[in-house]
C-alpha cells in the first residue's frame, strides 16, 4: 500500500484491496459518488455517502481502515482530505470504479440506470443548446430563446441545487426501479 506514511496521499490499488479484504481485515468501502452513479454500478459491499454529504456523516463511518471510491479517484481524493483527522487509515482506490470495472471484477447495478442523472442532464442541456443555436442560424433568431432558457435553468440549478430538468428526467421510465430489480453485472 503506497503512501501509508503520508495520510493525504495514501492510495491502494485493486490487488492490494483484494488482499486486504481476503486477510480478514475487511476495510469499509465508501463510494463518494452520487446515489444515481452508485446505483448504476458499484463495488459489492460498498456504502454510498456522496461527497457533499460526507462532512455531515462521519458518524456513519467505522473506526477501521476506510477505502474511498469514486469513478476515477478525483472525488475520493477530495473526500480523503476531509477525513484527515480520522483515527483509522484512509485510502483512495487507484482508478476507482472504472479500474475495478476494467479489471473485470464484479459490480452491482440497478437495471435501467446505466447513465447517472447528472450525465443525462448534461446531455439534455447540451442537445437543447445545439438545437436552439442551429435553428437560430437556419430558421429564425427567435430560437436563441432555447439556449437562453437552458442557460438560465442551469444557472438556477447551480445556485439553488434545484434542477428541474433532473427532476423531470428522474421520472422517466428508464430511471425507475421496476419491482426492486437488481442485476449483478458480473458473477460474484
Amino acid at each position: 500500500m503506497r503512501g501509508i506514511n503520508n495520510r493525504l496521499k495514501a492510495t491502494i490499488n485493486i490487488r492490494e484491496l483484494l488482499q486486504l479484504r481476503g486477510s480478514g481485515e475487511k476495510p469499509e468501502i465508501v463510494d463518494v459518488r452520487s446515489e444515481t452513479e452508485f446505483a448504476a454500478a458499484h463495488i459489492p459491499g460498498a456504502k454510498c455517502i456522496p461527497l457533499q454529504q460526507l462532512p455531515h456523516r462521519h458518524a456513519d463511518l467505522g473506526d477501521g481502515d476506510l477505502v474511498l471510491v469514486c469513478e476515477a479517484g478525483t472525488r475520493a481524493g477530495i473526500a480523503q482530505k476531509s477525513l484527515s483527522q480520522r483515527s483509522g487509515r484512509v485510502f483512495v482506490l487507484d482508478g476507482g470504479t472504472r479500474a475495478w470495472r476494467e479489471a473485470g471484477l464484479p459490480l452491482i447495478a440497478l437495471r435501467g440506470t446505466q447513465w447517472s442523472l447528472e450525465r443525462q442532464v448534461r446531455l439534455g442541456a447540451g442537445v437543447m443548446i445545439l438545437i436552439g443555436i442551429a435553428l437560430a442560424l437556419l430558421v429564425s433568431e427567435v430560437w436563441l430563446l432555447v439556449p437562453l432558457f437552458v442557460g438560465a435553468g442551469l444557472t438556477f440549478a447551480g445556485a439553488t441545487d434545484i434542477c428541474m430538468m433532473g427532476r423531470l428526467l428522474a421520472r422517466m421510465p428508464w430511471n425507475q426501479l421496476r419491482n426492486n430489480e437488481v442485476q449483478r453485472t458480473c458473477n460474484l
